[in-house]
């Protein structure tokens, strides 16, 4: 229709209807609501004084009496109480569910995925992942998976990039390798994505350009804006469908060729599923949310864990140490046992994503009006969001020291000791508290001891990056200028 003269008619039309109901849906927003934190929001004027979004937001959190704030023209209640925190996810889990908004919002990318269902198909996902992932037999698999990983295209990678003094950028490294490993984990396929010879497979791409676009309808002032796009098939909403084609066609091939191969003795998660499901768009669903779940929050958290080694070489010391004392002086691949005596590096871990979670931020939608144990009021039908980031930089949960990288605080006497998940919800809590979280963390610790032990690691001072993050739109935390990073042996630099 718009190749011709009045389809092109139509489409500007659409367009300037489009603009017009933005401009007065966000104009009456402003007349409803002066106050200066929704200001700020819509004309953006918080960037003048902060990097990121998220700093603004823990700045204003550190500053509410209460530790939540309201952001009226988006209906949203933010918090980083963690009486809060409990309140939502467990004591009156029912009522802050994902919600029918959010599902529209993310629908188009993870479908009727674990991450945007409630109801029974979530719990039917999280009774299969569940069951199946606190096996033996899976974790073993895991660990093998990702031992062959480091050994076979992650360890190669780095020795290389040493003998050519190249300087690497180690998310794209960290994304390469998540996303293979999770593709191995999960659906039994290798796309051998850290094969130099290779690019960035077309179903990486996409799935990146998916993430971040959609992440940038959630924050929206008005949905008439993505809504409209999407239906006239122009713009942002343009390239997160082609993103998502490209997805949906690659995921169907990973079904195919499943089914190919056979599926009843196999031991990946699709193979399992596949024997209860035979919904293909399902099992596409239910691909996506997996590799969400186990490529993009493991790359982020190892990308934010080696740019704090990085600038604190006493826990870099620190965790070297305990590894010589409890694996010995070589380099041999470490047991599943062993790991789990390395306390320091467990700890290291969870300050790491302590100050930087893999996720940001997660919103319900209430379902009926509420009250928050802070008192603060909820309506039906509006967002609450509570803030990991914030929560992490918050003076009265972790004390006068909380903006400093310091693994210590979750020791006790040597031992590894967490705190309250509402205190610390990088893994979500309550029913919805993360399922493949053992999984993640054997392989952050799995691969941040082996590259310490063979390679010492240094940033290349480009850019503001080198002094704090700053982060790019998506649904993970991801580094907008990358991890440039130098690799030199470990004991000749």
């Amino acid at each position: 229709m718009s190749e011709s003269p009045i389809g092109k008619v139509c489409v500007l039309l659409a367009i300037i209807s489009v603009l017009i109901l933005t401009i007065f849906s966000c104009g009456r927003k402003m007349l409803l609501c002066r106050c200066e934190t929704c200001q700020a929001y819509l004309t953006s004027s918080w960037s003048k004084s902060f990097d990121n979004l998220c700093d603004w937001y823990a700045h204003l959190l550190r500053n509410s009496p209460t530790k939540t704030i309201d952001i009226h023209v988006l209906g949203n209640t933010i918090t980083a109480n963690p009486d809060n925190v409990e309140y939502i996810l467990k004591t009156r889990f029912h009522n802050f569910p994902k919600g029918k908004t959010f599902s529209s919002i993310l629908g188009d990318f993870l479908g009727r995925g674990i991450f945007n269902v409630d109801g029974e198909s979530w719990t039917f996902q999280k009774k299969m992942a569940s069951f199946e992932l606190t096996k033996t037999s899976i974790r073993s698999f895991a660990f093998q998976v990702v031992n062959f990983e480091i050994q076979h295209r992650l360890l190669p990678l780095l020795l290389l990039s040493k003998q050519n003094h190249a300087v690497l950028d180690l998310q794209d490294v960290f994304k390469r390798f998540s996303f293979d490993t999770i593709c191995r984990f999960s659906f039994g396929l290798d796309p051998i994505c850290l094969e130099l010879s290779l690019p960035m497979s077309d179903f990486a791409t996409s799935f990146d350009l998916a993430s971040k676009l959609s992440a940038e309808r959630a924050m929206s002032v008005s949905p008439f804006i993505w809504k409209m796009k999407r239906f006239l098939n122009v713009g942002s909403e343009k390239k997160l469908r082609e993103a998502v084609n490209m997805i949906n066609i690659l995921a169907k091939e990973v079904i195919r060729q499943r089914k190919k191969m056979g599926f009843s003795s196999r031991k990946d998660l699709l193979s399992r599923f596949m024997t209860s499901v035979n919904d293909e768009t399902y099992l596409k669903d239910i691909i996506i949310s997996f590799l969400l779940a186990g490529r993009d929050t493991v790359a982020s958290a190892l990308t934010s864990l080696f740019w704090l080694l990085a600038k604190h070489p006493e826990v870099e010391s620190a965790i070297l140490v305990e590894a010589e004392r409890v694996m010995g002086s070589d380099n041999n691949e470490a047991s599943f046992e062993k790991i789990q005596e390395l306390h320091y590096l467990q700890a290291a871990a969870y300050e790491s994503m302590r100050l930087y979670p893999p996720i940001q931020l997660d919103s319900k939608f209430c379902v009926e009006d509420d009250v928050l144990c802070d008192g603060t009021c909820v309506k039906k039908g509006n967002r609450v969001t509570y803030h990991p980031y914030a929560m992490g930089r918050l003076e009265e949960i972790w004390g006068s020291d909380c903006l400093e990288f310091r693994p210590e605080r979750w020791l006790k006497d040597g031992v590894f000791c967490p705190e309250s998940p509402f205190k610390y919800p990088v893994f979500q809590a309550g029913m919805r508290v993360c399922l493949g979280k053992d999984m993640a963390l054997l392989e952050l610790k799995c691969v941040t001891l082996s590259l310490l032990r063979r390679f010492h690691i240094e940033l290349v001072a480009a850019g503001p990056h080198h002094r704090n993050p700053r982060f790019s739109p998506g649904l993970t935390a991801t580094f907008s200028c990358g991890l440039p990073v130098k690799v030199s042996p470990r004991g000749t630099q």
